[in-house]
């Protein structure tokens, strides 16, 4: 299948610049609804209160007259990619929790970090987009300093915690969803060829996060009603993350329609330099060595991803 072509074919790069500073907008208010409504409440907020904000921006592009053409011609391979993608999300959510769950929990949040680098497995597997050895090697450097900042200062000592068991195979299961959910969402861009990059990313993130909704909203209406009726309750804050969720997962969506799934989830590392920034920034907490190193190593890999391209 063709990708999408654009006549700024650097166009998406300050989209995932942008996808990532709203992520991190959107993680701030989810950590504020986690002792509330729990963590899959969190996670439910960000799709079903982004709804409403992804069906405006699908009805704004259809409105204005740069950017109303007929609507693009969705296909069950549009489809498929999507469910693809939106399930490959909930998975990933689902084993990060069950790790969490584990004595050696903080051994599979490290390993779920991979996810970029899983990413360009799956993507040479499903989509035939093989990385080049530069993006590689930048996508080595990032995801080392990202597991190197997952990994706190009073965290046992690799030889003393195991980096095997039941926490790393539920961490790399983690890390597998959100990279087969990026190759659904490159897919589902790519199943639609002729259409404009900002429709494909609209009408994909208001259907995946349709998908979601109902899925993790019928799972906790059957399991914890109680969080649902939390999350009504603390409805400022799950509109604000639901917005700036959608306002993050359009900018995913569209930069998938624009470039490699590699290209997209590399960059958007950018968005653990960005949390870091404002964390110790606003706290005015001095960094430890071992972040100041995952840092810099972020930093390697997101300049190396540029000298790639």
């Amino acid at each position: 299948m063709p990708a999408p072509t654009s006549t700024l074919p650097w166009l998406w790069i300050p989209i995932v610049l942008w996808a990532a500073l709203a992520q991190t907008a959107r993680n701030a208010a989810q950590r504020s609804l986690v002792a509330r409504a729990g963590t899959l409440g969190a996670t439910l907020a960000r799709f079903l209160y982004g709804l409403p904000f992804a069906a405006a921006w699908v009805a704004a592009l259809h409105a204005l007259p740069a950017t109303s053409p007929p609507l693009p011609d969705f296909g069950a391979a549009w489809l498929a990619w999507v469910v693809l993608g939106a399930l490959g999300q909930l998975a990933a959510t689902a084993f990060l929790l069950a790790a969490m769950k584990q004595r050696n929990f903080v051994i599979g949040v490290a390993y779920s970090k991979t996810d970029a680098l899983q990413v360009a497995l799956f993507a040479t597997l499903f989509l035939g987009e093989l990385p080049g050895p530069a993006t590689l090697l930048a996508m080595a450097l990032a995801t080392a300093g990202v597991v190197l900042l997952s990994l706190p200062a009073k965290a046992p000592t690799p030889a003393a915690a195991g980096w095997g068991g039941t926490a790393a195979a539920f961490g790399l299961a983690s890390g597998a969803g959100f990279a087969l959910s990026a190759v659904g969402y490159r897919g589902a861009a790519l199943a639609l060829p002729g259409a404009s990059p900002w429709l494909s990313g609209a009408w994909g993130v208001l259907c995946a996060q349709a998908i979601q909704s109902l899925l993790l909203g019928g799972w906790m209406a059957w399991r914890t009603p109680q969080a649902l009726r939390a999350l009504a309750s603390a409805w400022r804050v799950s509109l604000a993350a639901g917005a700036a969720g959608a306002a993050a997962s359009i900018g995913w969506f569209t930069a998938f329609a624009l470039t490699t799934a590699a290209n997209v989830r590399t960059l958007g590392l950018a968005e653990v330099v960005f949390s870091y920034l404002v964390s110790h920034r606003l706290l005015r907490e001095r960094l430890a060595p071992a972040e100041t190193g995952g840092l810099a190593l972020v930093l390697a890999g997101l300049l190396a991803l540029f000298a790639a391209l």
